[in-house]
Order: C-alpha cells, then structure tokens, then sequence
C-alpha cells in the first residue's frame, strides 16, 4: 500500500512526500476472537498559536500548522470479493482565509458499501454557528462550508468515511489570519488602557478602514467604533470609489459596430483618456479572451497617442460576433457582420485552336478564393497532374490554369472545370500539319517468282495507309504484304508473277484533315527460264518400301510438272511431290505394283526422264515343322519351301533355336535353299526347345516359321523344396544347420544342397561354400559376435536348383548365457511411513541379469510374495504402500535367460518410519540476516525447517525469551513470528533455535525498527570565509541509531520561493555553503533523511545577507616593509567525494595555502577543463569552488584539482557520482559507502 501525503505549515512551503508501507499492514490475527488490524499514515504534530506582526501590514493571524493526513481502520478480518474498506478520490486540501470570510472543504469518498461521511474537529470542540456541512449532488461531493469565520474556527478539521469493514480519515488544516479593519477597535481598546480615554476614529481613518472592508461589514464597523455618521460616511466613500473610477479611464470615442466582407481587412478602433497609462487592456471574442501573440498575424493591437486598434486581417464567417475591450472596469463592445460572397467564375473558358504538338493553356477567374479544390474533366474523365497535363493555382487562389503539352489529334474534345456548383466548358480544336513525303515510291524490276518491294516514308507517323494497283483498293489483299514501322510503309509481293505487273500508289489521309497524299510507282515481271543441272536415274525397290525420283534444276525459282507414263501425276496413291529450292522430288511412301512405270518431269526450257522397278523378299517355307528324330543326343526337323520366292531365287534357310521360357533367339546352322531338313546335334537331354526358319534371297530374310516346344529325351524338372531348416549349437562365431531331403527330386537325384546364410535385415543372401553340400547337415563358421543371423538351403540335380527353402528362426551368435550368482550389497537407503526404499549391486558371478525379482513378508507373515509382477530392471526400489510402524523382511534374487539366480535376505526387518534427521533451516532466501521496519507497520519472520523427529521451536530476543506481545505460530515444519504494530523498542537479535533427539541448531535475524527522523535543532549562520555561510546545528537524535540517517542543505534567494539543494548525504553538524552572489540575502534549511522519509525541516529565522565588496574606500595606512615568507602549495581542506540526482546541481570547495599565491587548475579525467564554459570556477581566500549546473550522467567521474606555484605543487581528487533519481540502488550503495567515511562532530 502507498500513500500520498501533502505537508504544510504555516505559510511556508509545501512538501510532497510518498510513504510506502508494508504488505504485511493488512493482515489477520490467528486468534479465535474477533480481530481487526489498523493501517495508517499520521505525520508529527506542529501545533503553535503566536501572534505575528508583519513588517509592513502590522497583520495579526492565529495558525494551527499541521500536516494533512490520511489513514485506513479495517474492522472486518476478511472483506467479501467486490467490497472495499472506503477510500478517498477527492482530498480536501488546506485552506488560509481573512477574518470573516468564509472557507470551504470538499471530498469525494467511495467504498462498499457505500460509505457514510461526517465532520469533526480535531480539538474536539463543536462546530460554530456558521458551519453548515452537505452533499453536492451535481458534483457528487460532501462539502463543509464554515461562514463568517473567527479566530476560533482555526483548527484541524477531520473528515471520516465510514462502513462495516472500517473508517478512513483525512485530517486538513484551517488558517485564520486576521482582518486589520476588524481588529481595529482591539487596537483601540488598548490604546485606551495605555492614554486611559477613548476617541472615535475621524473620518479620513473611518474611510481607510471601510475601503477594504465589504459592503455587507459597513454598518457592524461603524458600530464597532463608535462612529455615528454612517449614512454621511457611505455617501462619501461612493464619491471617493465613483471619482477613483472616472479619474482612471475615460472614454472619448465608444468602439463602433463594422460590416466587411469575406477576405477583407477589419479594424475596431476606440479613443480612450487613461490616467495609467501601464493599465492593462484586455480584447476579447464573446467570452474567450484573444490570444494575441498566438494568432500567427491574424489579431494585431495598434495604439496611435490615444487611439487604440484592434486589426483583423482575412476576415471569414468564423469571425462574426462581438468583441470586447476590457480596461480597468470599463467595458467597451461592438459586434462584427461578415457578409459572405457567392463564389462565381470572373471569366469563363474560351475555346481555342492550337497547332499540333504545341502546349494548349486554359484559365479561368474566380471571384474569391474557393474552400474545395477544382476538378477538371475530359470528356466526362478526371485530370490529374502528369507529364501530359498540368494543373497549377495562383498565389491569390483566384486563378486556376490547365495546361495540355504536346497536344494532338487525339486531345481535341470538350475541356471543364468544375468547383463546387460551379461548372464551365470550352472546345479545343487541333489543326494538323500536311502530309509530306520524305521519300517517295520508286519503280521495280524483278523476275518472275522472286520478291519485290514498295516502300515510302512519310513526314508523320499518324497517318492512315491505302495502297492501290491500277486504281484499285489492295489493302484488305492476302496476296501482299503490308508493314508500318513509325513514319515508313511499305508492300512486298513474295513469288510475284506476270500478272503482279502494273502501277502501284499508295495514298494518306489524317483525322480532321480533308486531304488526299498520293505516291505512285510501275512494277514490271520478266520471265523466268531453267536448265537440268542433275538428271534421274531409274530405280529397282522390292514391293512395301519407299522410293525417290529427284531432278535438279539451275533455277531454283521455276517449277516443274511431274509425268506417269506420259500423263500428269494427280491422285496417284502414296506418292508426294517436294520441291526444295532447285531440287523437285518424287516421293512414294509404300512402293506397289500400280507404282511400276516410266515418269517424266517437266520444266520452263528443262525435261529429265526414269523407270521404277519392283523386287520383293521371300514369303515364310510353308506349313507345319515334322520333327523326324527327338532324342538326348539330337534333333531332327523337316519343313517346305515358300509359296512365293519375292521374285528373286532362294538362296537359303537359316535356322535359330531358344531354350522354353528365354526370349533370346540363337542361331544353330544354315543350309542350301534346295534343302529343306536341319540335324540339330548339340542339345541337353531332357531340355525343352523351340526353333524357327527363316528363307533368304538377294533382297533379304522372309519371316519366320515359328515351331513347336520339342524335348531332347524325357524331360526333367529341378528339386521340390527343402522344409525350414533348424539351428543348434550357437556360439559366438559358429552354427549348426540341418535339415530334411526334398519331398520330389524332380525326376532325377538329387547332386547336393547349397547353403546360405544372411543378417538380419539383409536383403542379400551369401553361400557359405562354393562347392555343393553331400549331407543334411553343416557346421557354418565365420559369424560375427552378437550378429544376428538367418539361414536357408537349396536342393540341386542335373535340371539345376530347386526353389530355396523358407528361413530358418534368427539366432544370435553368442555364447550360451549363465545363470546370476547371489546379489551384492542389499540395504536399506530411505524409510517413511508409508515407504521403504531399497539398494543393491548386481551379482559379481554369472552372466549380466536382465532384472531383479523382489520379494517381502510382514513380519506376523511366512509367505514371500513377489512385490512386483515383472523383474526390476534397477538397482534400487521404492516399496511403498506400506503400514505405519510395521516391520517387514524383503529378498532379492537376479534374473537372465540362463536362469534365477539364489536369493539373499535382509539380515533384519524394516520398519515403515523415517529416520532419525537432526533438524534443519529451509530458508531458501525467503528470510535475510538483516530486516529493517518502519515504526507502527507489522514485522512477520516465517522459517521453514525440517528433521526427524519434528524439533521444537524456540524464540529468543537479544537472548532472553519474548515477552508475549508478539504472535508465534508453529507447525510441523514451519514457524511464524508475528508484532502487529512494532515499535522501535523491538530492534535487537532475534534467534530461532530448533531441537529434537538428534541435535539442536539456531538462525539469528537482526531486526531494526526505525521511522523518519527526528528535526535537528538550533541553527546558527556564520561567514567565516567572504562570499560563503558556515551552518551550525545540532544532531538529530536518531544519528547515532541509525547508520542511513544524514542531512540535507537547501538553500533559497529572497526573491524566489524556490528551495535548491546546496548538499546531500551530510553527516556532520557543520557545513559550508559556497557560490553565493554578493548583494543577496539568503534562506537556510536543515532536513535530516534516512530510509524511511526526511523529518521537519529546521529553518533559519532571518536571512542572510552577503555583502557586497566596497568600492572607493581609501585606507591611510602606515607604511609596512613586507616580508616575504614564500610557502609550498598544501591543502587545508580536501575535496570531497560527491553523489548528485540527475538534474540538480553540485559545488566542489577546497581550502589550500601557499605563498606567492598558488595558481589554480581543474581537471575532468586528466583533461583540462579550465576554458569550458560548461563549469563555474572560482578562487578567493584560499577557497577555490567549482560549480556544474544541472548535472547529467556525462559529469560523472573523476576530478582533479592542481595547485601550484615556483615553490611546488600539490593534488587534491574526488570523484562524482550522477543517478537518476528513481535508482534505489544505487542510492542504498552511495548511502553505505558514505556511512563507512562519516564523521559525527
């Protein structure tokens, strides 16, 4: 919790401060009985009562001084969710009021329930008559309202919110100070008692009084003071006030009401007599007051001798009303009409007629500046500002202009603009720029089928193109080819022939331009004649494939025509005519019979003639292959010889062979084409064969004659399979594998067996011998240790292997596994009630166990039971599930693969307790060493612990039991001390000793309990150095009790009421103050400040004066013969080490001697700082000070000051710190590190 405190004393100044109090302060009693805890924030009391007579005024005020204050009551021990203990929004703030004014209170309280709010005094008194005490229901404030109020309203005023979860109090002073006009017949009632008689006061003392008194008080002064003429009195004291205010202003010329247009410049201009000329005047705008130098030029106040002006200038609608001018009492008005114009064109568009390619402008006048932006529009579209179009307004705004660059054919069109409402158009028009041709169309001579050109280039690229032959429109042609690129066109005629001869022009037109450009030129075609440069020859081809007849001409542009036995060549099947520059082709895809013939080729001046023939391959030999002989030694076949020999001769068979099932043909023999029988003589007894034959002539092989699947013998087929085989005998580098014979052998016996063996995982079978196995068994050596491995066997005979058997089982290559010795090492580690935990070693016989099977009776038991269902794979086990206090027997044995292993029993039974634990401190950082606590706020010190059995606990202060104020708390394993509200008689060594049967131990924690430090008392000033003030005081009390208590130097001209800090982090009862100007007085303050807050300040009673040099002063001394004793530089007083906040400023002062006068030098960091004007130096006295104004972080560092002369030199360092102000830290650090070097006088 935190609360804001504001403090205030007297008319003095006003001191912010922010208590932060502990989390503990809310906190709830453990005691059955009704509870309640109290938070709160009072400050020390100064009360004084004293008559003041000021210096000029002779005023006398009665002040109560004290400090406003907050604080909480919580009633309840706990508060609902959504209620709250009542709390302040709005504080009532002190108040300072005249005798017989009045004064008002005003606070805004909010809790849940809502709370009910009264008003008291602290003194105890009642309320007077005039206090009247409600609630403001528009402003939603409970206000006390205290009317016509006497000295003994003076008081400190409470104001209590209150419901069921407790109160909250804010306490604020009231200041009376006392009326001179009221207090005037005290004054005389004792100067009656001095001169023993009474006179009523004369007239020019009567009006006096009643000029600072209010009308309503005229008639009870009167009657105060004997004064019997109040009706001759008034009537003079209304002449005096009436002639006071004519004398001081005096209007000869009233301001005038002014009618002015939008835009135009207004002034109101009075004519006034003042007798100040200094008063102040004042113009306002209905209500609000014009800020004149504010306005940027808008508001400007002239005066000419008497003549005063307000200036308005650009006047808009905004700016109608009244205006004011207010000078003294006086009051003068006129009001100002601004008529608004309607916003119309002054000149509208006007069409215009531009060249092409030139810049087009169009403008147009307004009558006063628009508030929206134009719009301008092309045929009905928007125009932005680009590299075609600019749009540009003029200074004034009134005039706006559209510019079109490089305009053309295409820009002529409607152009507007529109503003608001306002809307005007204008037409540009385009004149073009005649046609003329750069180069005009040549005539052409080309032969016949070669290529010609027509070209012609124009002056503009905007042109439409006709092209005409003989006066007619070719444009829209296929035959020709037209190409535009920029300003040229042309027209090319690729294989033109004597028809393209004739007159060709080409004609152009552009938009808004009636004229016709013409262009005209003659293309003449000559014949074109060839020669056979490459004659054909004829040609034989076997019937099916393709056939070419080519010629070759000199002339690649002439054609040709083909011939077939004398006629034209039209829709003959398969056959394709190509022509390839030169080169005319004659190509037939399949030849056939209706292809064979004589063929003619014709051309211009050119003829070549050829024969085609046809030969073909033979057909198959016919009909189905008799074997004659088929036995283990050969095979004999017969076939017949083809139908169809192709035309040409057969002149042999050729005869191919494959086994059943390959796809691969190889040949075995060849014979005559007479002979149609083949021996076969290298074959395999019981082999399937397949054979074809194939006829052969000049154009080639015929197509086969596929036989039958034929066997040399009996056929015989490979093994049946192998069963699974089986593995023994495994050992780290060996197996044993046998198996069973195959159930068929396939029609011949079985040769042997092959054996394989793969890892596992292994896609890839490797044979563990190269030749064939005899028995049904082997022994497979070469394994890897602890590889797995899988096995199969394949049976082989004379057709070769059989199908291989299925996998053995995987076995392991490793040597047979050992049975567990005994278990080693079988204890007991931990125990609780419900637990007992176990260890043990592994056996040191036998193989490696794979677990551990655990077993435990109760000791009334004679059955050992498996305490778990699978063997343990660890060394240790936590058994839980036991009974409290009953003892238990447990044994372990090992178990693996190669068996169980013997138990071994605990020697002794197990009870389910935990063992003996000598206590222990749990703290976890949670409670430190050293605790400090501000006076009234709750200490707590919670310790955690354990052991076995639960210690005792034990409270001790400064070693001697605790006296029972406090609240202990214990329980199993932890402890809480508890002092709702301390005080600083609980400071001291707190120790908390915890026991039981295995041991005792104890923490101490050193408690301080302080609060905000008591003021320093009697503060003397003394100059005893020129231009500086040495402060005296005495110690605070609290100075030597506590280590962070220190001082605090501020310091304040008479002229500000401003406090500056001349010296923090003080320690003794004496400090110098430097840097003052001659010629000032000077205010002091002593604070002292520890952790906690700063206490009331200790001021001085007058100021200080620092007096200035005296000039023209004459001394008439006696002569004097100097003598010169010459001195080494030293130091008096060293520099000390500094800490400064972040923006405030810091003074170094050093005292040295030496003679002749030593010089002075400042370092920062071994660099000079002597010519910055970053510093204030100064050297009087033998007192050198540097000042650096509102420090930053930059400043911090080292500083040295140098002194010397012809004699020597002498150093002096110190060292700056700058923090921010928010840097606890290193407050707390600087704080420890100055307690170590104080020095308390």
């Amino acid at each position: 919790m935190s609360t804001e405190v504001i403090q205030s004393s007297g008319g003095g100044m006003g001191q912010r401060s922010e208590l932060h109090m502990s989390s503990n302060s809310f906190s709830t009693s453990t005691s059955s009985s009704s509870s309640y805890s109290i938070s709160s924030t009072r400050l020390r009391k100064v009360s004084q009562t004293s008559r003041l007579l000021e210096e000029q005024s002779g005023v006398q005020r009665k002040i109560s001084g004290v400090m406003e204050s907050f604080s909480q009551v919580q009633k309840s021990s706990e508060i609902p969710a959504g209620e709250s203990i009542p709390d302040f929004e709005d504080r009532p703030c002190s108040v300072t009021a005249q005798e017989g004014n009045k004064a008002a209170f005003k606070a805004k309280a909010s809790g849940n329930p809502k709370p009910t709010v009264t008003w008291t005094r602290e003194s105890g008194k009642p309320m007077t008559e005039g206090a009247r005490t409600f609630y403001d229901d528009i402003n939603k404030q409970y206000v006390l309202k205290i009317k016509n109020l006497t000295m003994e309203d003076a008081d400190v005023y409470k104001c209590i919110a209150s419901n069921c979860h407790g109160d909250a109090i804010y306490s604020v002073s009231l200041v009376v100070t006392e009326n001179p006009a009221l207090d005037f017949k005290k004054k005389l009632k004792k100067r009656s008692v001095e001169k023993k008689e009474k006179k009523p006061p004369t007239e020019e003392e009567m009006l006096k009084i009643l000029a600072g008194a209010e009308k309503k008080d005229y008639e009870r002064i009167c009657a105060e003071y004997g004064f019997t003429d109040f009706r001759g009195i008034l009537k003079k004291l209304k002449e005096m006030k009436k002639k006071v205010d004519v004398e001081m202003v005096r209007v000869l010329k009233p301001l005038e009401n002014v009618t002015a247009k939008e835009d135009s410049n207004v002034v109101f201009d009075t004519i006034l007599e003042l007798k100040d000329p200094n008063i102040r005047m004042l113009w306002f705008q209905g209500e609000e007051l014009l800020r004149i130098q504010y306005s940027l030029g808008k508001y400007e106040v002239k005066q000419l001798g008497t003549k005063h002006m307000l200036c308005i200038s650009s006047v808009c609608l905004a700016d109608s009303g009244t205006y004011s001018l207010k000078v003294g009492d006086k009051i003068l008005s006129a009001k100002l009409t601004v008529i608004e114009e309607p916003l119309k064109f002054a000149t509208d568009l006007k069409p215009l007629r531009v060249t092409e390619r030139q810049t087009a402008v169009f403008e147009v006048h307004l009558s006063k500046r628009a508030d929206t932006p134009p719009v301008w529009k092309f045929k009905g579209k928007e125009l932005k500002r680009d590299e075609k179009f600019d749009v540009c307004v003029s200074e004034d705004g009134l005039t706006y202009t559209l510019k079109i660059k490089d305009v053309r054919p295409s820009d002529t069109g409607d152009f507007t603009i529109s503003i608001g409402d306002l809307t005007t158009t204008a037409q540009l028009f385009i004149e073009r720029i005649p046609i003329k041709f750069v180069s005009h169309l040549k005539n052409v001579r080309v032969k016949e089928k070669g290529k010609a050109r027509l070209e012609a280039e124009m002056s503009s690229k905007d042109v439409q193109v006709r092209w005409l032959k003989d006066g007619k429109d070719i444009t829209n042609n296929p035959r020709y080819i037209f190409m535009r690129e920029g300003k040229r066109a042309e027209l090319i005629m690729e294989d033109c022939e004597l028809e393209d001869r004739g007159e060709y022009s080409i004609v152009c037109t552009q938009d808004n331009d009636s004229n016709k450009y013409v262009s005209s030129s003659n293309l003449t075609v000559e014949e074109r004649f060839a020669t056979v440069k490459s004659s054909m020859s004829d040609v034989q081809c076997p019937s099916g494939s393709p056939a070419e007849l080519c010629v070759v001409l000199d002339d690649e542009k002439v054609d040709g025509v083909w011939l077939k036995d004398g006629k034209e060549i039209t829709d003959l099947r398969g056959v394709q005519v190509v022509k390839q520059g030169a080169v005319h082709k004659l190509l037939i895809r399949n030849v056939g019979d209706e292809h064979e013939g004589q063929y003619t080729f014709r051309a211009k001046g050119a003829e070549s003639e050829a024969v085609l023939n046809i030969a073909n391959r033979p057909k198959p030999p016919q009909g189905k292959v008799d074997f004659l002989e088929c036995s283990g030694k050969c095979i004999t076949m017969k076939w017949k010889a083809p139908r169809d020999n192709g035309g040409k001769k057969v002149t042999s068979f050729v005869i191919e062979r494959r086994m059943t099932g390959k796809k691969s043909w190889i040949k075995v023999g060849e014979v005559d084409g007479d002979i149609t029988t083949f021996c076969n003589d290298t074959v395999e007894e019981g082999k399937p064969y397949q054979y074809r034959i194939r006829a052969v002539n000049s154009q080639g092989l015929s197509d086969p004659l596929e036989t039958e699947q034929v066997y040399a013998g009996e056929p015989i087929e490979p093994p049946s399979l192998v069963p699974q085989p089986q593995i023994s005998d495994v050992t780290k580098d060996s197996a044993t594998v046998t198996w069973t014979n195959p159930a068929q052998d396939g029609g011949a016996p079985v040769l042997g067996y092959i054996v394989e063996r793969r890892k596992k995982g292994s896609s890839m079978w490797v044979s563990i011998s190269k030749e064939l196995i005899q028995d049904t068994k082997c022994v497979v050596d070469g394994l890897v240790e602890d590889m797995e491995y899988e096995f199969r066997v394949t049976a082989v005979n004379r057709a070769g292997e059989g199908t291989p058997s299925a996998s053995s089982n995987t076995v392991l290559a490793k040597d047979p596994t050992r049975a567990p010795g005994l278990v080693g090492k079988f204890h007991v580690i931990d125990s609780s009630n419900t637990s007992i935990s176990l260890a043990w070693c592994s056996p040191e016989l036998g193989d490696n166990p794979t677990g551990y099977i655990l077993e435990m009776r109760p000791e009334d038991g004679k059955e050992w039971a498996k305490y778990t269902k699978i063997p343990i794979t660890g060394t240790s086990y936590n058994v839980g599930g036991l009974q409290e206090r009953m003892k238990y027997y447990f044994r372990i044995r090992a178990v693996n693969q190669g068996g169980i292993g013997e138990p071994i029993e605990l020697e002794h039974g197990v009870l389910a307790l935990p063992p003996p634990e000598p206590p222990k401190f749990n703290l976890q950082g949670k409670v430190k060493h050293q605790i400090l606590v501000r006076a009234g706020c709750t200490l707590c010190i919670p310790v955690s612990f354990s052991g076995s059995p639960p210690p005792e606990v034990t409270w001790l202060k400064d070693g001697v039991p605790t006296r029972g104020q406090e609240v202990i708390s214990k329980g199993k394993n932890d402890s809480q001390f508890m002092i709702t509200s301390c005080q600083r008689s609980d400071s001291g060594v707190y120790r908390v000793i915890l026991s039981n049967d295995c041991g005792e131990v104890h923490y101490d924690i050193s408690v301080r309990v302080t609060d905000a430090p008591r003021s320093p008392k009697n503060l003397r000033l003394v100059e005893e150095v020129q231009g500086t003030v040495t402060l005296h005081w005495d110690h605070t009390p609290d100075l030597t009790e506590d280590e962070h208590t220190h001082y605090i130097i501020l310091k304040r001209d008479t002229s500000t009421t401003t406090w500056f800090t001349a010296a923090e982090h003080v320690f003794s009862s004496k400090y110098t103050v430097t840097g003052l100007f001659p010629g000032r007085k000077y205010y002091f303050r002593v604070i002292a400040r520890n952790l906690i807050g700063d206490s009331d300040p200790l001021d001085a009673k007058e100021p200080f004066s620092i007096e200035k040099e005296h000039e023209n002063l004459i001394l008439q001394m006696k002569p004097f013969t100097h003598k010169h004793h010459e001195v080494k530089p030293g130091i008096l007083l060293p520099l000390k080490n500094h800490a400064v906040c972040s923006g405030n400023d810091c003074t170094m002062s050093c005292a040295f001697f030496g003679f002749p006068v030593p010089q002075v030098s400042w370092f920062k960091e071994d660099v000079s700082i002597l010519d910055s004007p970053r510093y204030w130096q100064s050297s009087t006295d033998g007192v050198c000070t540097l000042t650096i104004p509102t420090c930053t972080v930059k400043d911090s560092g080292e500083y040295t000051l140098l002194v010397e002369n012809k004699l020597g030199k002498a150093k002096c360092k110190c060292s700056l710190v700058v923090f921010d102000k928010d840097d606890n830290r290193l407050l707390e650090h600087l704080t420890q590190e100055s307690w170590k070097e104080k020095l308390i006088i």
